[in-house]
């Protein structure tokens, strides 16, 4: 008899009581370890029964990424079994039926019912039911939408936001740290407009500002840029001081900040164009050495943000500058991208201004901005927080501020986290900052940032700022995730069939 004529009575399947022993072994571990993360979010009582479920599974998630599964996995793939990989949004009805597989290899009983196909993919289904209810629908052509920062100038350009909509806009985004509130209105009448022309709903997002950390009036040498080495003082009042230990200066926009650096703690300004470290403090001033610019050196400018990643800033994300912009946002929004977020006392803070303004008709979206170490560490506490308040939720990866408060070198890493975490909580991401920025100044795209938009398509939306060529950049976009899709959804592969090496068959 050959090998591959072997009867199935001769197979030895030891390896699968092994594999369903490891198995079973993390299940069990998970469940218990999630019950207590469940605990200290807060529970579920009061939850709907969908958002009890995606809390639940975030947390069998969390607790699922504290074990290191890459041997359980290798084993797993070898003899045909699902590698867990992709479990973000169904953990333990992967689980249950791999367990389900082996068992059967084993000839015996099921621990768990398998899942069904609606089980399976619940958490897949959710997600697509929160993205609409949060973004606005999709598109025929692609998952994700397409969301552009409006210039200021679209205030009196009906036509351009038109033109958007046309190219494959879904989403606008009107910054309120610019502008005022009768240009927001106009913009937002515009929006409105071409989604009736269009005959589909355009979704307007309206970004409050928060506590921008930013410089206010400097002092440098003439035509000088900072090197390293040079010493540059921080100033709480409004006239900076230079002197010849420090012959740069800077004021803060946020006076109050000043007081709370450390020696040893980290400044970085302008998105990390240069870096430096406190020296030495005093009850006004912070003299910081710089340690990293760019080539060349880097100008002090007003207007330029700051971030302080070591420092406890214990500012609220609500300005009062905010809290009359919120009136606007009410009547005007679809969602409310909220700066600075960072506790679970923020969401709460938002929730009790909001009930004090007139009703909706609608319920007003709430797009969790995470641009800080602390939003980062509680984005868990976040999420539970939004679903207690059954608000459309979802969370915005602002990689610019984020990239300046953990470094560049961790982002990369941190932004797929945020994406699983996400998923896992079938809460709806907006992948944010500098996607495809040359081809919106310039017109012309680096490959880089085309690899970048591409890996973009894995969130529920995309976000592009504003430049003078961003109807072009519309386009490429739209584009490029209408290609993505037909190979990857979030980061399973679909496998459509390749058409690029399909070469002729020599003749015989």
């Amino acid at each position: 008899m050959m090998q591959n004529d072997m009867d199935v009575k001769d197979v030895d399947t030891s390896w699968s009581a092994v594999l369903f022993k490891d198995l079973m072994a993390v299940r069990v571990q998970v469940v218990a370890d999630a019950a207590d993360l469940l605990l200290e979010l807060g529970g579920t009582d009061g939850f709907e029964d969908s958002d009890r479920i995606r809390l639940e599974n975030l947390c069998h998630y969390l607790a699922l990424r504290r074990h290191d599964l890459r041997p359980l996995q290798r084993k797993l793939m070898q003899h045909g079994l699902s590698s867990l990989g992709r479990l973000e949004g169904r953990v333990l009805p992967t689980f249950d039926a791999v367990l389900g597989a082996l068992a059967a290899i084993q000839g015996t009983p099921a621990p768990y019912p398998p899942p069904t196909e609606q089980t399976f993919f619940r958490g897949e289904f959710a997600l697509a039911e929160e993205t609409e209810a949060l973004l606005g629908g999709g598109r025929p052509n692609r998952r994700g939408r397409i969301m552009v920062t409006l210039p200021e100038a679209s205030a009196d350009d009906p036509d351009f936001i038109l033109d958007l909509a046309r190219r494959g806009m879904d989403i606008a985004r009107i910054n309120c740290a610019h502008d005022d509130k009768s240009i927001w209105e106009d913009m937002a009448k515009h929006v409105r407009a071409a989604g009736k022309t269009l005959g589909r709903r355009l979704t307007i997002l309206m970004d409050i500002a928060g506590p921008k950390i930013r410089t206010g009036n400097v002092l440098t040498p003439p035509s000088t840029k900072a090197q390293v080495g040079d010493h540059i003082r921080l100033c709480a009042g409004a006239l900076p001081r230079v002197d010849d230990i420090a012959p740069f200066s800077a004021a803060v926009s946020v006076p109050e900040i000043v007081t709370r650096l450390k020696i040893g703690d980290r400044i970085r300004y302008d998105d990390g164009k240069l870096e430096g470290i406190v020296e030495e403090t005093s009850p006004e001033e912070a003299l910081v050495r710089v340690t990293r610019t760019k080539t060349g050196g880097t100008k002090l400018k007003v207007e330029k943000g700051l971030n302080l990643p070591d420092t406890v800033l214990g500012l609220s994300p609500l300005t009062t500058k905010d809290h009359a912009d919120l009136a606007v946002v009410m009547d005007h929004a679809d969602m409310l991208g909220y700066s600075f977020v960072s506790r679970p006392d923020d969401i709460e803070s938002l929730e009790g201004t909001l009930a004090g303004l007139p009703p909706r008709n609608r319920p007003l979206g709430l797009v969790a901005k995470i641009e800080q170490p602390e939003a980062l560490a509680n984005l868990p506490a976040l999420i539970a927080v939004a679903f207690r308040h059954r608000r459309p939720f979802g969370v915005m990866i602002a990689r610019g501020d984020l990239a300046a408060e953990i470094g560049f070198e961790r982002l990369a890493e941190m932004q797929e986290e945020i994406l699983w975490l996400c998923e896992a909580a079938s809460v709806p991401t907006i992948w944010a900052t500098q996607v495809l920025e040359d081809l919106v100044k310039t017109g012309i795209p680096t490959r880089g940032e085309m690899t970048d938009a591409a890996m973009a398509a894995r969130a529920e939306c995309v976000m592009l700022n504003k430049g003078a060529a961003v109807a072009e950049a519309v386009n490429v976009l739209d584009h490029l995730m209408s290609r993505m899709d037909e190979h990857m959804t979030k980061k399973t592969p679909t496998l459509r069939a390749l058409k690029s090496w399909t070469y002729p068959v020599p003749a015989v």
